[in-house]
């Protein structure tokens, strides 16, 4: 039994957006993709964090939930920047079950459970107030909202949290979104976003004693990192 965690799966079954077009690791990635999560087995639990399908909605991401469900296990979701495709917790249970979906579970204002680890987390968002208009403001409230319900909900527990957005990189200190997560004694953070050339932004290891990872699927050699054991 294990926790692993990969974010940024882009699929494209259900929207003409391959990521084949950027060439490099991209080339073939839903291959790839599908030859590294081969090590996830049905007694395992994999975070998958965000930017998942280029779906504009959910009746035409069914395909590329077609495809995640093939992946074993209990699956957990938090958003993305690309999820178009989101919508509220219970269209998505009333999709998944119409479909025969199943072990998907969204992250959202809640946390899960694996062993003694509380699973927390939600999309974040890039926000500086210099360069930010309001809509960006309200996005950014909330999600702090939201990263502190699931942050809470974990209670005691040791808390692993997932975010999309880096809460830091090379150039950037999402300074709210850090403070919450030292408040609540986070120890480890994983997130997704970063792509590319962007790779090289990414600030990992131990930082005020929180240990961060980049997760995202490219950097990853589209294969899922093993969160626990």
């Amino acid at each position: 039994m294990a926790l692993y965690a990969i974010g940024d799966l882009h699929l494209c079954l259900g929207a003409p957006k391959p990521m084949d077009i950027f060439g490099g690791a991209w080339v073939g990635y839903m291959d790839k993709l599908k030859e590294g999560l081969s090590v996830i087995g049905p007694e395992d639990t994999t975070v998958l964090l965000g930017d998942l399908s280029w779906a504009l909605d959910l009746p035409n991401a069914r395909a590329d939930f077609a495809w995640m469900n093939e992946i074993p296990g209990r699956k957990i979701i938090l958003k993305g920047n690309h999820d178009y495709w989101w919508s509220t917790a219970a269209k998505f249970d009333k999709f998944c079950k119409e479909q025969g979906f199943e072990n998907f579970f969204l992250l959202n204002n809640n946390c899960f459970f694996y062993e003694n680890f509380a699973i927390c987390g939600t999309r974040g968002w890039f926000f500086e107030e210099e360069r930010s208009g309001r809509h960006d403001e309200k996005v950014f409230k909330r999600e702090l909202l939201r990263l502190e319900a699931s942050l809470k909900a974990a209670g005691e527990h040791s808390k692993l949290v997932f975010l999309h957005y880096p809460p830091r990189y090379r150039g950037y200190e999402c300074r709210e979104i850090l403070d919450l997560l030292q408040k609540y004694g986070v120890r480890r953070c994983f997130y997704g976003h970063l792509h590319g050339g962007s790779h090289a932004l990414a600030m990992e290891g131990l930082w005020n004693g929180m240990e961060f990872r980049l997760t995202a699927a490219d950097y990853l050699g589209f294969k899922p990192f093993k969160v626990v054991p």
